[in-house]
């Protein structure tokens, strides 16, 4: 371990202190749990990678528009690998999957800290990328569903479906299917919003997320989002993983 990693663990162990004691005035135990369970044990799992439980909890504090949270987050995104390109790409994502405000909210929170990390535009992707390569087969017959089933109930959401979505945001190249399900699949627990995980759990195990990351996700996400959200989740991924063993 070289001086700069050794240094920056320093920064990071000592910024991980300094956010678990500013509950210990107003609820001692809070702080307890904070340093010794959360930071001290969950973060530590094997489960999932410190990368990964980032992007788990930055999806989960922007997805329930908690942007106070956010700046010690993402300087420990930052410091776990996740690239500040990718950043901008869960924001950009979630302005989609949890609406345009929680987004700009998430803009405003990492503005600074994109400051102090010297971060520029050049270290962004750009609003127009050269996209992924779209697997017709599976769009067509995903269009073709929902289609059917509400095409005459709102043609717009439909059509944006379609377009922007998953014709356009899916395929941008600065977060990798696999991490931009996880934000999706994360906004969605963190949301409560359990029809839609099914779909988006199933897209996230094809683009890479393995049965016992998809677990641990839970993990992280029942001290972020809160149990009641977790547990009515736990149903439907049980579901998936037993259906994708058939």
């Amino acid at each position: 371990m070289n001086n700069t990693t050794s240094k920056a663990g320093l920064l990071a162990a000592t910024a991980a202190l300094c956010y678990s004691a500013h509950a210990a005035p107003v609820a001692p135990a809070l702080e307890n749990y904070t340093a010794n369970l959360l930071l001290g044990e969950v973060w530590q799992r094997p489960g999932l990678s410190p990368r990964d439980r980032s992007i788990v909890t930055v999806a989960t504090l922007i997805a329930r528009n908690q942007p106070q949270e956010l700046p010690f987050y993402l300087r420990r995104a930052l410091d776990s690998g996740v690239k500040p390109g990718e950043i901008a790409e869960i924001i950009t994502h979630l302005a989609f999957y949890s609406g345009w405000p929680n987004a700009m909210a998430a803009v405003s929170a990492a503005h600074p800290v994109f400051e102090e990390r010297k971060i520029a535009a050049d270290q962004l992707p750009a609003a127009s990328v050269q996209k992924l390569p779209l697997d017709e087969k599976a769009e067509a017959a995903r269009a073709s569903m929902v289609e059917a089933n509400f095409g005459k109930v709102s043609p717009g959401v439909v059509k944006y479906t379609t377009d922007a979505l998953f014709r356009d945001l899916w395929l941008r190249p600065g977060l990798a299917p696999r991490d931009r399900s996880m934000v999706t699949v994360s906004a969605l627990v963190a949301s409560g919003q359990v029809a839609q995980i099914t779909y988006h759990l199933n897209r996230a195990m094809e683009n890479g997320l393995t049965e016992t990351e998809a677990g641990e996700m839970l993990t992280q996400l029942a001290f972020y989002a809160g149990w009641p959200n977790v547990f009515s989740a736990m149903p439907v991924f049980k579901e998936v993983f037993a259906k994708r063993k058939e």
